[in-house]
């Protein structure tokens, strides 16, 4: 640590020549900025573009330098100390061996900040984030984040790439898996959880690490769900729907953005000076750093928008991009464009003084190996911990989405149960994407979820495959659309049972980044095994698993009972055996609409009214519609069952000020099992200088009842919550007329109308 020991130094000296002439002038810089600025008055320009360099791990860390090649080349900047940041380099021999380069063998010794790709879960998995989501518990979706940046904190790791906070309408965009869904209300929320549980309340501990607010902005609109596709949105959606988590995590502390591979008012988000300097920068005041998405400043040219990578770098950095992910764009081209005048030196100390103050308020510079503790890494990974977390948060993900005849919780003893479906007894697909640090197979599969309980006799088959190969990161899945050879045996088996639990769904890999699919039905011949079952015994239980909404409208009027159970992670098959059995009462909602079918994408809740909105007469063509499918969805934003029943009454909104109100409602549980009900308040504002939605979110009590008790619960709305952004982006309240809802979905018809 001498060259480390060194930097210290020269900050120490800096503070004893300049603090007396300086208090009077610099009251409001905080330590962390003079730190700074004393580190990049050592720095030459190459060196400062270094820390603006973002490597992924390409050597084995603890084995002999690379020789020749790229890596070569790679090993030799980050011995320069041009090299600001590493990712997926994890566990803490390899994070302590590039650490050590970069802190003993470069010139000033500045400490590398390491990223890596913590989602949901480090090496103990916890549900997708849209499983999260649905359980609408802030509290416990703020532990799970917490507990993951623990576990990748003991590993090496200092920053993470979540939460993505894109807010999406579209299912067959793969990325939905790792959101919080449709609505910008709940995703704001969701948003700020996610970003206090990886920062907690101090970054500087070796507990935390660094949140990263993705993609900004727009990624989730990509045009018919095709990852990386046009996005092309009016202002108004752009301020009232993409912006507004953004907002809430910058707010919530964030210490970096990272920008989008799409492309916004035809210029591509890493080159759009807009969206990073003049909102993010400039309006938001963020204090923080922006990275670029993997490889996004050299795809600019394959938009159109860069003529070849140095171009792509002067766009880049002059629109606001202060570190490049894996173009090399900034290390390559950075110092010629600014001895020719293209690029200011400033606009480079800008962008390093951002990274070098998240550096320090880590405290990489007070002791660069804190997060490389052998003992601490082999005591927090997979604790029992880490193990009580993900269980407790996978229960609470769980959507029950039909029970006719209360057939669940299933009985505790005297039942035949037949499990069918490949995905029952698969421990690696229930992990989910983005898990690049969970280990194939360490999931609890449902099959041995059940085999916990001893009361029933089960019987399990496959019945048939959801893909046809192994699937990787890097291969496309193929899904198999032919082999029944299975059913047979799954059949047998539902002609002798009580019960049929059947498991279906996508397997892990099937949504994620690149998973986009023109379907939404159930891959594979899952769907005909389905029928073919019900055709023999029709008391089936559906378990989904899967990352995404699924179109299921048959499934949805024929099977009596379905349970979104999504991807749950590490503790999947005790969650969802626990839920089926009735040791946990579900309670979740859903945080994406449902579509009847694929033609209906996008759809979401919020939609405008047009000025054609219903059916005017029982022959009247002429109103916006489908002529083959309904306009609703199959199961709305904010739907979830209980094994238990709520009724809402006694609804009343009163005026508390200009633009405030107060929202009163009883809440009872009027059936026979304890149970929690997330209440969704709901408005409209009727007459507005733009065309409002015809519902917006505007707040949530997850509440608990013991049977036959009722509650009163008062929500206020201020006017944060009744007013929006007009198409400047200013955000304004106009008075007028609201119709305020409350009820157990976005569908709630509890409603009230008050004038503001």
């Amino acid at each position: 640590m001498l060259k480390n020991a060194y930097i210290l130094t020269l900050i120490s000296l800096f503070f004893a020549c300049n603090t007396s002439e300086k208090d009077s002038s610099t009251a409001t810089i905080s330590p962390f900025d003079q730190k700074v600025d004393s580190v990049l008055n050592l720095m030459t320009l190459e060196e400062k573009i270094g820390q603006m360099n973002q490597y992924s791990g390409f050597w084995d860390a603890t084995g002999p330098a690379p020789k020749d090649g790229s890596a070569a080349k790679k090993y030799e900047h980050l011995k320069k100390g041009w090299v600001g940041s590493m990712i997926n380099v994890r566990g803490v021999e390899n994070v302590k061996a590039v650490q050590k380069i970069a802190v003993e063998e470069t010139r000033l010794g500045i400490p590398l900040i390491i990223g890596f790709d913590v989602i949901h879960g480090y090496e103990t998995i916890s549900p997708i984030p849209l499983a999260e989501s649905a359980s609408w518990d802030l509290e416990a979706i703020q532990k799970s984040a917490s507990n993951a940046a623990q576990e990748a904190a003991a590993a090496g790791i200092n920053w993470t790439f979540a939460p993505m906070v894109d807010i999406t309408r579209d299912a067959r965009w793969g990325r939905v898996m790792e959101g919080a869904g449709e609505d910008p209300y709940l995703g704001s929320k969701i948003a700020i959880a996610r970003v206090q549980g990886f920062q907690g309340e101090d970054l500087s501990s070796e507990k935390t690490i660094a949140a990263c607010a993705k993609h900004f902005a727009g990624y989730g609109f990509a045009e018919s769900g095709k990852d990386y596709n046009t996005v092309d949105v009016n202002h108004s959606t752009l301020f009232n729907i993409i912006l507004p988590p953004f907002k809430a995590a910058e707010e919530a502390g964030a210490r970096t953005f990272m920008n989008s591979f799409n492309e916004l008012d035809a210029i591509p988000a890493t080159g759009n000076g807009f969206i990073q300097r003049d909102i993010l920068k400039g309006e938001w005041d963020f204090q923080g750093f922006v990275v670029s998405d993997w490889g996004s400043i050299n795809e600019m040219i394959a938009h159109g928008y860069a003529k070849d990578s140095k171009h792509a770098a002067e766009l880049a950095v002059n629109a606001g991009s202060d570190m490049d992910m894996e173009s090399y764009a900034y290390v390559e081209h950075l110092s010629e464009l600014v001895k020719e005048g293209k690029v200011e030196e400033k606009t480079i100390d800008e962008a390093v003084r951002r990274i070098l103050k998240v550096k320090f308020e880590l405290g990489l510079f007070d002791n660069p190996y804190k997060y490389c503790d052998e003992v601490r890494e082999k005591e927090t990974i997979g604790n029992a911990q880490m193990q009580e977390g993900v269980l407790d948060m996978a229960k609470k993900s769980i959507v029950l989405l039909k029970n006719e005849n209360n057939l669940l919780p299933l009985k505790r003893e005297g039942q035949k149960i037949a499990i069918i479906g490949a995905l029952a007894n698969d421990k690696t697909s229930p992990l989910g994407n983005w898990r690049l640090a969970g280990r194939d197979g360490t999931a609890v599969s449902f099959l041995e979820g059940m085999q916990n309980y001893q009361g029933n006799q089960i019987t399990y088959a496959k019945g048939a495959d959801v893909y046809t190969e192994p699937m990787t990161f890097a291969k496309q899945v193929q899904i198999n659309t032919s082999d029944r050879s299975g059913f047979n045996e799954a059949i047998a088996n539902a002609k002798q049972a009580d019960v049929v639990i059947m498991v279906l769904g996508e397997a892990g890999l099937q949504s994620g980044e690149g998973r986009s699919r023109a379907y939404l039905d159930l891959p594979g011949v899952q769907q005909d095994l389905l029928e073919a079952v019900y055709a023999v015994n029709k008391n089936i239980v559906l378990v989904l698993q899967n990352g995404r909404p699924l179109a299921i409208q048959w499934a949805h009027e024929h099977i009596p009972t379905i349970l979104e159970a999504w991807q749950l992670g590490t503790q999947s098959g005790n969650a969802i055996a626990q839920v089926v059995y009735g040791d946990y009462n579900p309670s979740g909602k859903l945080p994406m609409s449902f579509p009847k079918h694929v033609g209906q994408e996008p759809i979401y809740y919020n939609y405008k009214n047009t000025g054609r909105p219903h059916e005017p007469s029982p022959d009247e063509v002429f109103w916006s519609h489908y002529i083959d499918e309904s306009n609703a969805p199959l199961y709305p934003f904010g739907y979830g069952l209980s094994y238990t029943s709520f009724e809402y009454s006694n609804l009343k909104v009163e005026k508390i000020a200009e633009a405030s109100l107060k929202v009163n409602f009883d809440l009872k549980n009027v059936g026979e099992l304890k149970g929690k009900e997330v209440a969704q308040v709901y408005i409209r504002d009727l007459v507005a200088s733009i065309t409002r939605p015809v519902k917006e979110l505007k707040g949530f009590e997850l509440i608990e009842l013991n049977a036959g008790e009722t509650k009163s619960i008062e929500i206020t709305l201020s006017e944060n919550e009744l007013g929006f952004y007009n198409n400047e982006g200013d955000f304004v309240f106009e008075p007028g007329d609201f119709q305020i809802f409350v009820g157990g979905s976005s569908e709630a018809s509890l409603n009230q109308r008050i004038e503001l």
